[in-house]
């Protein structure tokens, strides 16, 4: 356990919030989750009961260590609940004015000036949320990967104002504390691994979009051609396509390459509300969770 760190906390409680709200009660951490309203904050709890009874169901875990780190977890729909926290990572929609005013209010509310506010935000700028906080040298991306308990990978990102100091606790933090693997990143749209599998994802789309093969094609070829685990489309589906958008559009707007453009299909999609694994229903079927 990070001592620095013993007490956590997490805005949003999402598909994202709640699998780091969880790993941190998992490891033993003094975590509040903060949502919206009590409607939303239950939600967030039963979302981490779910995930902890798929880890006890498929032996990651045992039934009296699950039932810990619920009971570790507080669940509140008030802000001022993190005052007393060392660390906030907030895990809100990806959209940076969402994400600009919740850290516009953490840095009111968080009350140790050593404090870490990081964003797991998947593209937007650690530097525009930094600036909207008194302590831009405290502020870094700690960008986790779906399904948090699951996914090994944590990207630490450090804006031009981040501290060393702040950076190496966040860097401990993962690996000591939550036993992630983690790498670091400029602060550039995308960081390292969007930047990356965005433009395949968006690859993928444009072949079905054109019809030149259909979805499940596309990601049969990837999964038994190249040995790929999870086809393009199916992960697009996993991520949510509302996410992937963002994400495009983030690299779009900063570089201007035709590559990163969100295709029409993607965007249509989005508005019909067709995202993916969280909706039921993207470029494949599902149940819903």
């Amino acid at each position: 356990m990070s001592a620095r760190f013993g007490r956590v906390g997490v805005v949003g409680g999402g598909r994202m919030g709640a699998g780091i709200a969880e790993v941190c009660a998992r490891a033993g951490l003094d975590t509040v989750l903060c949502e919206t309203d009590g409607a939303a904050a239950r939600r967030a709890r039963a979302r981490v009961t779910r995930s902890l009874e798929r880890a006890v169901e498929r032996g990651r875990t045992d039934r009296a260590a699950a039932e810990d780190a619920l009971a570790r977890l507080v669940l509140t729909d008030d802000l001022d609940g993190l005052a007393d926290r060392q660390l906030v990572v907030e895990a809100v929609v990806e959209d940076l004015e969402t994400k600009t005013r919740v850290f516009g209010a953490l840095d009111k509310i968080v009350e140790d000036p050593a404090a870490v506010l990081a964003s797991n935000a998947s593209s937007i700028p650690v530097m525009r949320l930094g600036m909207a906080t008194r302590r831009a040298d405290r502020v870094l991306g700690l960008h986790f990967f779906n399904p948090v308990p699951v996914m090994p990978l944590v990207e630490v990102v450090t804006s031009l104002h981040t501290s060393a100091e702040a950076t190496a606790l966040a860097e401990e933090f993962a690996t000591t504390a939550l036993g992630k693997t983690a790498i670091r990143s400029r602060d550039r749209a995308g960081f390292v691994v969007n930047a990356l599998l965005i433009p395949y994802l968006l690859a993928a789309v444009r072949m079905a979009e054109s019809g030149f093969a259909s979805a499940t094609d596309v990601d049969e070829g990837m999964e038994l051609g190249c040995a790929h685990p999870m086809g393009p489309l199916r992960l697009a589906d996993l991520i949510g396509l509302d996410t992937v958008a963002a994400i495009a559009q983030s690299l779009y707007d900063e570089f201007k390459e035709p590559l990163y453009a969100p295709p029409p299909l993607l965007r249509r999609m989005v508005e019909a509300g067709l995202l993916g694994r969280k909706s039921g229903r993207g470029f494949h079927r599902y149940d819903r969770d």
